[in-house]
């Protein structure tokens, strides 16, 4: 056997180490930052905008939804207040605002830590519109660590849409992730959502990768 053929062998087993190595420590996800955002019915957006009034979409998402155009000013107790958030799309069937902690501090609400939808016994909040004001009861919650998989990927994960699972990150701060939850459908793309409070201390941006520990 000549040399030629000898190092191709060796790179070869080399390559199929490494993809073990890599394979064991874990999946690798795509994190996406979710800034302060917020959700509306079609009747809190024709209040908030105008009698007949729908959203225009600016960025498609996954899943379906989008960014709109749209923005409004949302407003907590002694009437301090966040301008310019955006509202996604398309209209749901309750609304609801997802703010970080340090939102929530600056508003004066007391958000809890919710999966979105979850909104019962929340804080509450006012949203401003041009034309219009909506105050919800209930409605403001600090978005729950998340990961949405196509189900291709929860099988290769080896998780279930509802596991709630760790991820690490491996940058320079080496933050560990519990309590992600794992949200499974069709529709989505796979990514890992945490708001800017968490992206921030563990110095992540958009587009920077997370293992899921096993």
């Amino acid at each position: 056997m000549d040399n030629q053929n000898i190092e191709l062998i060796a790179r070869m087993v080399m390559e199929a180490l490494e993809t073990r190595e890599k394979s064991s420590n874990g999946f690798v996800v795509p994190v996406g930052v979710s800034a302060r955002h917020v959700h509306l019915t079609q009747e809190h957006v024709e209040a908030l905008f105008g009698e007949g009034y729908h959203l225009t979409k600016k960025k498609e998402l996954m899943g379906g939804q989008y960014a709109s155009n749209e923005q409004v000013t949302i407003v907590g107790l002694k009437l301090r207040a966040i301008e310019n958030v955006r509202i996604l799309g398309p209209v749901r069937s309750g609304s609801q605002v997802e703010v970080s902690a340090t939102d929530a501090v600056r508003l004066g609400v007391k958000a809890p830590i919710r999966e979105s939808g979850n909104v019962k016994g929340s804080a509450p909040i006012a949203v401003v519109g041009p034309k219009g004001v909506v105050y919800l009861e209930e409605g403001c919650i600090i978005a729950k660590r998340h990961i949405h998989m196509a189900p291709k990927d929860a099988m290769a994960a080896g998780v279930a849409d509802g596991d709630i699972v760790s991820v690490k990150s491996d940058n320079e701060r080496g933050t560990v992730f519990n309590h992600v939850q794992i949200r499974v459908d069709e529709s989505f793309t796979l990514e890992m959502h945490i708001d800017t409070d968490e992206a921030n201390a563990a110095k992540i941006t958009t587009g920077q990768t997370v293992t899921i520990l096993k």
